[in-house]
């Protein structure tokens, strides 16, 4: 690669405007790391929130910032004593910042490699999604011919968490605006309209019960879902920082075991058994309007940066 690279960053919090492609020298690989040309970066909730400052109770940053937890790409150089991967090889991973950029350096640890026949768009698509819902559903114990209810299940995490529920042979019910419940059907999912009355709605297409919850959406919908689940037990969320208050366990993208499970989804989308849609892509100057249109919540799939211009 050349000397320098561009990379998107803010140096405080606040509106999208704040994000910036600067130019910067191009970092070598320290021990244990390796280098990628980033071919796409997947755009997460986590990345707004961390930018607007909406995070910075839980999760604060030192600026400058580059964002971008998800991330594919080819490794173009690597470090002393990184054993498994070497250059040329075609990874993805879920890296906690950074992949907004034309390369970036990262603990090998880090990343999977990425099956030839997945694209680069949904390699990066992936990470933090796959990481997220096979976490979230572990966590509910879900099982075969059980029934779980997915808040906001037409965004990354949802879509993954669908497909993924539905693999394990579990009935899902899925929230969304009507706008997206012919998409949620394509995935197996019985949708319902999110929002006032949401009980109900759930009861009327699942008069069997419930045995799971996950809210993804965190739109406070949690009282009405504990309601049909029956209790707190089997409920949890990524996404409503109110949880704890209600007895509810609130799951993250948990670090341990996440190369294993992105290499697990990865393989599944591999072999066509699960699919992420792209909404959207975008260069690295447009950013910001990646963000804006992640802000209003109502993607379906996900929204992805495409640092040259293109994924290949």
């Amino acid at each position: 690669m050349q000397a320098n690279y561009r990379a998107v960053t803010f140096s405080e919090y606040g509106d999208p405007e704040v994000l910036q492609v600067v130019e910067r020298p191009l970092p070598d690989p320290g021990a244990g790391e390796v280098r990628l040309v980033v071919r796409a970066a997947g755009v997460n909730p986590l990345d707004w929130k961390i930018r607007s400052g909406a995070a910075a109770s839980f999760l604060p940053v030192g600026f400058p910032v580059v964002p971008g937890g998800d991330v594919a790409g080819v490794v173009d150089a690597v470090g002393p004593d990184v054993t498994g991967f070497a250059v040329g090889d075609e990874v993805l991973g879920s890296i906690g910042f950074g992949g907004y950029a034309e390369a970036v350096v990262v603990g090998a640890e880090m990343l999977a490699k990425k099956p030839a026949s997945v694209p680069w768009e949904t390699a990066s698509a992936l990470p933090v999604a796959a990481n997220t819902a096979l976490h979230a559903l572990d966590e509910l114990k879900l099982r075969e011919d059980e029934t779980i209810v997915i808040d906001g299940a037409a965004g990354g995490v949802g879509t993954v968490a669908v497909q993924l529920a539905r693999l394990r042979g579990a009935q899902v019910v899925g929230t969304a605006r009507e706008a997206n419940h012919t998409y949620l059907r394509s995935l197996g999912a019985t949708p319902v309209e999110y929002g006032a009355g949401l009980a109900d709605r759930v009861r009327s297409v699942a008069p069997q019960g419930v045995d799971a919850v996950l809210d993804v959406s965190g739109r406070g919908s949690l009282p009405g879902l504990i309601e049909v689940a029956g209790g707190p037990d089997r409920v949890v969320t990524i996404a409503d920082f109110s949880a704890a208050e209600l007895g509810v366990r609130m799951v993250s993208a948990d670090a341990e075991g996440a190369v294993r499970r992105i290499g697990v989804v990865a393989a599944l989308a591999a072999e066509g058994k699960l699919t992420v849609p792209i909404a959207a892509t975008y260069p690295l100057e447009e950013a910001a309007e990646a963000h804006r249109v992640s802000e209003q919540g109502h993607v379906r799939g996900k929204l992805v940066i495409l640092p040259s211009g293109k994924a290949d």
